[in-house]
């Protein structure tokens, strides 16, 4: 999944939805660096979890 992430995409966590919309800050490998409305910065393991792509139009 960390292949399509890139920095300023939209994201949600699948089992967090009180953290609010994330914008993807940084990806290296399979760490996705994420800045939550309401969680802040947090890395994601994108083999363990697959963050859900949120778009705007």
């Amino acid at each position: 999944m960390s292949a399509v992430l890139e920095p300023g995409m939209l994201v949600r966590h699948p089992d967090q939805a009180d953290w609010g919309l994330g914008q993807v800050q940084s990806v290296i490998g399979a760490r996705v660096t994420v800045n939550f409305e309401h969680a802040g910065k947090v890395v994601i393991d994108s083999n363990r979890i697959a963050l859900i792509l949120e778009f705007r139009v």
